[in-house]
């Protein structure tokens, strides 16, 4: 009798199956870009703590960019899903529980100190102009989401109707950034908390004897 040939279903698929974890494998190279940058991240550094060679990186992740720009939207979705600072009673409690966030987690010693969101800032500028353009717009999302939260307090009557939120937003972006620097060389905790104790102390109060006056008169 003639030998069948095996179906199609039970054919094995084409290709050799990935021999790595890629969520893993991405974890690995976010810290290797978190504590080094994306140009002095070299294809060796990344290769060796994802535990993969360079043709199974290219095939899972396409090249050294497109890596480095899952890495930096994963720390960003995973930061976000860690602090959602906006669901705070008040704009204030929001913007402290933010900057406390960031102190504690810059100063983690689970992972490089400091911020793969910084790092992504200053250290991509021989990238291409599409990465730097998405590293960009992921930080400007970072900063319109601080804003939006601020004006709302505002609009809530929390804060003086003549305050600023951009400005505000500016201000405390520029806060999280020195201190992002700050715990890159090696800040401790406690410093970093201390400048947020600081940092709040500018925050605008609305003069209360002034708006009781207004509704005696």
């Amino acid at each position: 009798m003639k030998k069948m040939p095996p179906s199609h279903a039970a054919r094995r698929p084409r290709g050799r199956p990935r021999a790595f974890d890629r969520d893993q494998a991405l974890d690995q190279a976010m810290d290797v870009f978190w504590e080094k940058g994306f140009e002095a991240a070299s294809l060796a550094d990344l290769t060796k703590a994802m535990g993969i060679n360079p043709p199974s990186l290219y095939a899972a992740f396409g090249d050294k960019e497109r890596l480095f720009l899952e890495a930096v939207e994963r720390y960003v979705s995973r930061r976000s899903e860690s602090c959602d600072y906006c669901k705070e009673p008040t704009a204030r409690e929001s913007v402290r529980k933010l900057l406390t966030y960031v102190a504690e987690e810059m100063t983690d010693s689970a992972h490089p100190h400091g911020c793969l969101m910084m790092m992504a800032a200053t250290t991509t500028t021989a990238a291409s102009a599409q990465l730097q353009a998405a590293v960009a717009k992921l930080r400007a999302s970072s900063r319109n989401k601080l804003r939006e939260r601020i004006a709302r307090g505002v609009a809530e009557g929390e804060l003086p109707a003549d305050a600023d939120a951009a400005a505000l937003a500016a201000f405390y972006g520029t806060v999280l950034a020195g201190m992002a620097a700050m715990a890159h060389d090696g800040a401790t905790r406690k410093t970093l908390l201390g400048t947020v104790e600081t940092a709040m102390r500018s925050w605008p109060e609305k003069d209360r004897r002034a708006a009781r006056a207004k509704l005696a008169a």
